[in-house]
């Protein structure tokens, strides 16, 4: 298991402001937590070993087909019983990117490939992971270029993680047109577009003949019996849960331009809520604990992603209040150093 992963509040005392999470923080949760306390008595009763009724509802929403949905304890689970589905495989993951890939893969005796871009995809590896939006950059995939990528290796199991994508505007696969391709799994994550990461609840899509594989690996009553009653809810208020793609996108604008007047902090272009950046001074680490310890603010240190060293930390913008506090912070421990 991967230490160091966003979120991770418990170390410290008193965290006001979290940037270190690519979660939104934006919905106001009341009705779940109503509909939630009105159906606690069902722990009472163990959930369906496989969580076929949100499944076949999961399907439903996403007009796809009986088998080519399976719920999951959140994204990583899906990820790891990827790995261990295909079991000694050569696999090519675009980096930098999310550090469980990599882990899944090694757990299960893959070979891993770190590529850097997509023309580096070649005829011996047998499955390319990707994320899309990518963590921790942000970007984008251009979908002619994805599409392309697929339809020219038909032998080669493409694993999207598309557990950002209601966060960007630019144009990404959906289910439906991963499933016909016949070499495309794809991630989802619930945790992310509903902001429920306590709970631990995200699904896979793809063609039966992949999904069948991994299905037959899975625990049975992985899921919880609150994580299948709150997605059940949601996906009946999905209209309750829009994420205001336009204000997060101006204060991307915001904090990148902030940060860079700065003159000592590298932010790199971003399609998303998140961005990388850079301290030009001292290291990630550094920063992270006085923002955590002095200001109440915790970022991402993001040294532990492959391929990044320990100047690079992730930061996914807050409210306009929060990442004017931010920049003055950072510009605070500068001072102190």
């Amino acid at each position: 298991m991967i230490n160091g992963h966003g979120d991770d509040i418990y170390p410290y005392a008193e965290i006001k402001s979290n940037f270190s999470s690519n979660v939104y923080n934006q919905f106001c949760h009341d009705g779940l937590y109503k509909h939630l306390a009105e159906h606690l008595d069902c722990i009472e009763n163990y959930p369906e070993a496989d969580a076929r009724g949100f499944e076949m509802a999961l399907t439903e929403h996403l007009a796809l087909n009986s088998g080519e949905v399976l719920v999951t304890n959140g994204a990583t689970e899906a990820i790891y019983l990827i790995a261990q589905a295909y079991k000694g495989s050569v696999s090519a993951i675009l980096g930098p990117t999310f550090s469980e890939y990599a882990d899944a893969c090694r757990m299960f005796q893959h070979t891993t490939v770190l590529i850097d871009e997509l023309s580096d995809i070649d005829g011996d590896q047998q499955i390319v992971w990707l994320c899309n939006p990518n963590n921790p950059t942000g970007k984008v995939l251009p979908l002619a270029d994805l599409e392309s990528v697929i339809k020219g290796y038909p032998e080669k199991i493409f694993v999207v993680d598309c557990s950002y994508a209601p966060f960007s505007c630019l144009p990404q696969l959906n289910s439906k047109q991963g499933v016909r391709f016949g070499n495309v799994i794809m991630l989802h994550s619930m945790t992310k577009c509903f902001a429920i990461p306590g709970l631990r609840l995200g699904f896979i899509t793809g063609p039966i003949t992949l999904l069948d594989q991994v299905r037959a690996l899975c625990k049975p009553w992985s899921v919880n019996q609150l994580a299948i009653s709150a997605g059940h809810y949601l996906l009946s208020h999905e209209a309750d849960y829009v994420i205001d793609l336009a204000g997060l996108q101006t204060e991307v604008r915001y904090l990148t331009e902030a940060l860079t007047e700065l003159g000592f902090v590298q932010v790199f272009p971003t399609d998303s809520h998140f961005m990388l950046a850079r301290t030009l001074v001292s290291t990630a680490d550094s920063l992270k604990e006085y923002l955590a310890t002095k200001c109440g603010i915790l970022i991402r240190n993001a040294s532990n992603f492959e391929g990044l060293d320990a100047s690079y930390f992730r930061i996914a913008v807050q409210t306009h209040t929060e990442n004017d506090e931010l920049v003055k912070g950072i510009l605070q421990w500068r001072n102190s150093l």
